[in-house]
């Protein structure tokens, strides 16, 4: 049965765990200028109906350490954008390349291409998670404090697709999470249900980031949410992550943030440019946890 990552519960827990002290070898390995290509002669097809700057050098650039190719199709160089059954270009498409990546707003989408895709297909994000960023963030927490298992983590801001994956990773890697959203923004209810062991949820940053370990948010408005930006501005006021936040954390909590970021709105200059911020670590991770990831479904 083909092996698909649309959510970081499709691996299970030990597999995961594992997958992110091989992303730690492989980024060694990578450092040191080892050269590992078992990947030659193998594709990957990447679909985009959302730009990413991160995602497309990531994915590229692994595939190229790998020995192997990467192919990017925009909306206009697929029939997918045409309006082709989703059915259809995943047969077609995985008959040709070794997996596939689909960056795109429609979680459905990637589900219904995976059913019909006879290689792995990766969500590189949908409106619903974005598990390839966790991996990234794990890790980095991972190289900076050992395992997160036992630890807590907060959430502050819109209880949106990054929400849920850190409510999957609180699952999987058995860790507590607080989660703290202004109302109206709370996320998905039946996936809060699935974890509710393992989360606090409250309308207080301050209450979520009590005694946290690692505090994470993203963007008030992300790509697709722009006409609502002064609205949210006002909705999420007080929920901007600073040093008065931080503080209320414990003394060696970290930081981290998808990007891109708005300096000023969901996080000072001063936290996500100071020695709290694993920001940056874990943008970078992005490339050596997919290697991780594509050798894990490629093996």
């Amino acid at each position: 049965m083909t092996q698909h990552f649309l959510t970081l519960l499709d691996i299970e827990q030990d597999d995961l765990k594992k997958l992110i002290l091989r992303a730690i070898e492989l980024k060694t390995m990578h450092k040191t200028g080892e050269v590992y290509q078992p990947f030659t002669g193998l594709v990957l097809g990447m679909i985009f109906d959302k730009a990413s700057t991160r995602t497309r050098v990531s994915f590229e650039t692994a595939m190229a350490h790998f020995g192997g190719h990467a192919i990017f199709l925009s909306p206009r160089d697929t029939q997918l954008g045409r309006g082709e059954p989703v059915e259809d270009s995943a047969r077609v498409l995985s008959s040709m390349v070794d997996a596939v990546m689909i960056r795109t707003f429609s979680h459905e989408l990637v589900k219904r291409f995976a059913e019909y895709s006879s290689v792995p297909v990766i969500n590189a994000l949908t409106d619903y998670c974005h598990p390839c960023q966790l991996l990234a963030d794990i890790q980095a927490y991972t190289e900076q404090r050992g395992d997160i298992a036992g630890h807590t983590v907060a959430w502050i801001g819109d209880g949106n697709n990054m929400c849920h994956s850190y409510i999957n990773a609180a699952i999987r890697f058995d860790f507590k999470l607080n989660i703290a959203t202004p109302p109206g923004y709370e996320p998905d209810a039946s996936l809060v249900a699935s974890a509710s062991d393992r989360i606090h949820f409250s309308h207080s940053p301050e209450d979520a980031a009590h005694g946290a370990d690692l505090i994470a948010t993203d963007v008030w408005a992300s790509m697709g949410q722009e006409e609502e930006q002064k609205k949210r501005e006002r909705d999420f006021a007080g929920y901007e992550v600073n040093q008065a936040l931080m503080d209320m954390a414990h003394n060696d909590a970290l930081f981290t943030h998808c990007l891109p970021a708005h300096r000023g709105e969901e996080v000072s200059a001063g936290i996500i440019d100071g020695p709290q911020s694993i920001t940056w670590i874990a943008a970078e991770n992005r490339l050596h946890s997919q290697k991780a990831l594509l050798e894990y479904l490629l093996k």
